[in-house]
C-alpha cells in the first residue's frame, strides 16, 4: 500500500474489500456512476462514513448528481490495497477445505495467485481445480522459486504447529490459519485466525437475538 495508508485507520482499510466487492457487482450490472449515498444505502452503512473512506483513496472528486465513476474507483481501491501487485500464496492441508480453497477462483480478483497446495499424505498428492498438490518435501523449493510469502493453513489441530514451523522455515511471513489452535511464530510472522465453527455459532447467536 502507498503513503495514503499512513493516514487511514485499520478499520477503514478493513472496509475497503467490502466496497470493492460492491463496486465490482455494480460494474457487472453495467452501472457507470455511483454515489456514496447509494453505496451506503445498499450496504447498510453510514453515508458519512462511506464518503470519508472513499475520499481518502479516490483519485476523483465525486460528480454532483452522479457520484464516483465506478471503474475508476475500483482501480483506486485496488491500487490502495495493493491488488495491482500480484501475490503468490500456497495452501498446506489438501483435505476438503484445502481443496475447496485451491479451486476457488475469486482470489484472482484481489491480486492473489494460490499456486499450489501441499499435504503430508501421499494419497492426496496430485491436483485439484487444475492446480498441483505437492508432498510437503517440496514446500521449501516451491516457496523459494515463486517468492511465496503468504500461506493458508487447513490442517487438523494436531498437525498445525508442525506445518506452521515448516512454512516459517521455508520463508512464509503471513499465515491464514483455519486450524482451531493458537500458533507460536517468531517475530516478523503474522498469523490471522479463522474458525468457521466460532463464526457460525456467532451468526446463529445473532440470528436468535433477532427473533
Amino acid at each position: 500500500m502507498g503513503s495514503a495508508e499512513n493516514a487511514v485507520s485499520k478499520a477503514t482499510v478493513s472496509r475497503m474489500p467490502s466496497y470493492l466487492r460492491y463496486l465490482k457487482g455494480e460494474a457487472g450490472k453495467g452501472v457507470r456512476y455511483v454515489s456514496s449515498a447509494a453505496i451506503a444505502k445498499d450496504m447498510g452503512v453510514s453515508a458519512v462514513g462511506v464518503r470519508k473512506d472513499l475520499a481518502l483513496v479516490s483519485s476523483q472528486p465525486g460528480k454532483p448528481r452522479f457520484g464516483f465513476e465506478v471503474r475508476r474507483l475500483i482501480e483506486d481501491i485496488e491500487k490502495f490495497l495493493g491488488y495491482h501487485r500480484w501475490t503468490n500464496a500456497v495452501i498446506v492441508g489438501a483435505g476438503g477445505l484445502g481443496r475447496a480453497i485451491l479451486s476457488y477462483e475469486g482470489f484472482e480478483n484481489y491480486g492473489i495467485h494460490v499456486i499450489a497446495a501441499f499435504d503430508a499424505s501421499p494419497a492426496k498428492v496430485g491436483a485439484a481445480g487444475g492446480k498441483p498438490i505437492y508432498p510437503m518435501e517440496r514446500l521449501p523449493d516451491i516457496v523459494a522459486r515463486h517468492g511465496v510469502r503468504v500461506a493458508i493453513l487447513t490442517v487438523p489441530r494436531a498437525a498445525a504447529q508442525s506445518a506452521c514451523d515448516d512454512l516459517v522455515a521455508a520463508g512464509v511471513t503471513a499465515i491464514l490459519n483455519f486450524a482451531p489452535v493458537y500458533l507460536h511464530v517468531p517475530d516478523g510472522v503474522t498469523v490471522k485466525y479463522e474458525d468457521l465453527a466460532v463464526s457460525l455459532a456467532a451468526l446463529c447467536g445473532a440470528g436468535a437475538g433477532d427473533r
